[in-house]
């Protein structure tokens, strides 16, 4: 007796059919417009701080930081006559000075240096410490005009 293969190829052709009648269904994109290139942002770098002759401290702290973060990345080891003199290249009054004392009275290389600019509104103070760490701030003058507290070196070159 012969099989009956007619329901199963019945069945077989038609899903043949039925999935020959589905497509793909390739949509076309929402908007068809080329995205434009993005503007690029370019900002232009900002100025070197200036020295303000008729400014206080204050307003002269930003060059004073400036200067003397160029001194230290130039000599990692500047002693206090470097950063007065490098202060004083820059327009920086060296009467208005005071430095601390690079050698200790043990002979010991100082652990840090601090060094000052007196203004009429206060006093410009930078401290740099074992080649290490630089820091500034502005503060009032003391009582007696000065600056600095303690003993401080002659500034006479």
């Amino acid at each position: 007796m012969a099989r009956r293969t007619y329901p199963l190829v019945a069945v077989a052709s038609a899903a043949v059919v039925i999935l020959s009648g589905c497509a793909i269904d390739r949509a076309e994109p929402i908007s068809s417009s080329t995205p434009s290139p993005t503007a690029e942002v370019t900002t232009a770098p900002e100025p070197d701080p200036v020295y303000v002759p008729d400014g206080g401290a204050t307003a002269n702290q930003a060059y004073f930081d400036f200067v003397n973060a160029r001194l230290v990345q130039q000599n990692p080891a500047a002693d206090g006559r470097a950063f007065v003199d490098s202060l004083v290249t820059a327009g920086f009054d060296r009467v208005n000075m005071e430095l601390t004392p690079d050698i200790t009275p043990a002979n010991e290389k100082a652990d840090s240096i601090t060094f000052s600019v007196r203004f009429d509104d206060g006093c410009l103070i930078g401290q740099y410490v074992d080649a290490s760490q630089y820091l500034s701030q502005v503060r009032a003058a003391l009582g007696t005009g000065r600056c600095l507290v303690g003993q401080t070196r002659p500034i006479d070159w």
